[in-house]
């Protein structure tokens, strides 16, 4: 069924008018929808709705509210990614899936072995986030994550009580070995480049002692990386809580 955000004063009584642009455009003009129809609509308030379409006309899609409750589709944590972005489709991948898989936000952050330049990653925020909006339609999220603005390393870190790091080639201790993730705390995860981390990022990280983690003994691309890292989090956090 069809998944679409709106906004909560677009409900009025039983009935949900959908007049904006982008939505109006994708339900009457791109899947052609017709009166009988069925669409799921999410609020800001992550208010789910069933609804059956009741007409379109040329300017809106009015639909009938059947069945309305709080949505659960997000996690019981608040997972961030920090992460060197990479090229092209590879970092479209990974923007995807991460949103996929439940982070609340991806900071772009230029480490030193990063492909990209400063400006060339200030360039690419519109498009990171307009993946995942749709991301969040595909997968029926109850809200839809943000892409901030590219965030030096440093800094970030500072931000967070719970720092996760995913290394490879230095690391031996598995996720499973550090202190399980609570209900309502924010972790963040940090990814790096398809070069890895420099010494002096090692250096950093290991001066703010804080978790270095393998994903096995194979050397994966940092694309695979982000998927595994954030799949195998969930997973530990549903297995425990």
């Amino acid at each position: 069924m069809p998944h679409f955000f709106i906004k909560s004063d677009s409900v009025v009584g039983n009935e949900i008018v959908i007049s904006d642009k982008e939505n109006y455009r994708h339900i009457a003009k791109a899947l052609r929808v017709r009166k009988g129809e069925k669409l799921l609509l999410i609020d800001e308030n992550k208010i789910q709705y069933e609804t059956v379409v009741e007409g379109v006309t040329a300017a809106e899609v009015v639909v009938k509210i059947e069945n309305s409750y709080k949505s659960n589709r997000s996690l019981g944590f608040g997972l961030y990614l920090a992460q060197s972005p990479l090229r092209s489709d590879a970092q479209s991948f990974v923007i995807e899936k991460a949103t996929e898989l439940g982070v609340k936000g991806i900071y772009p952050v230029r480490t030193d072995n990063c492909a990209l330049s400063d400006e060339v990653i200030l360039k690419k925020i519109e498009k990171w986030q307009k993946i995942m909006y749709e991301a969040s339609k595909q997968c029926e999220r109850a809200d839809i994550p943000t892409c901030f603005q590219p965030q030096v390393l440093e800094e970030l870190i500072e931000k967070f009580d719970r720092v996760i790091v995913f290394c490879e080639r230095i690391a031996t201790k598995t996720l499973k070995e550090i202190c399980p993730i609570k209900k309502g705390e924010n972790v963040l995860v940090i990814i790096g480049p398809e070069g890895g981390f420099s010494e002096r990022e090692f250096e950093l990280f290991e001066k703010k002692n804080l978790n270095m983690l393998t994903l096995g003994d194979m050397i994966l691309k940092a694309e695979t990386a982000v998927t595994v890292a954030l799949g195998n989090i969930v997973y530990e956090f549903y297995s425990k809580n």
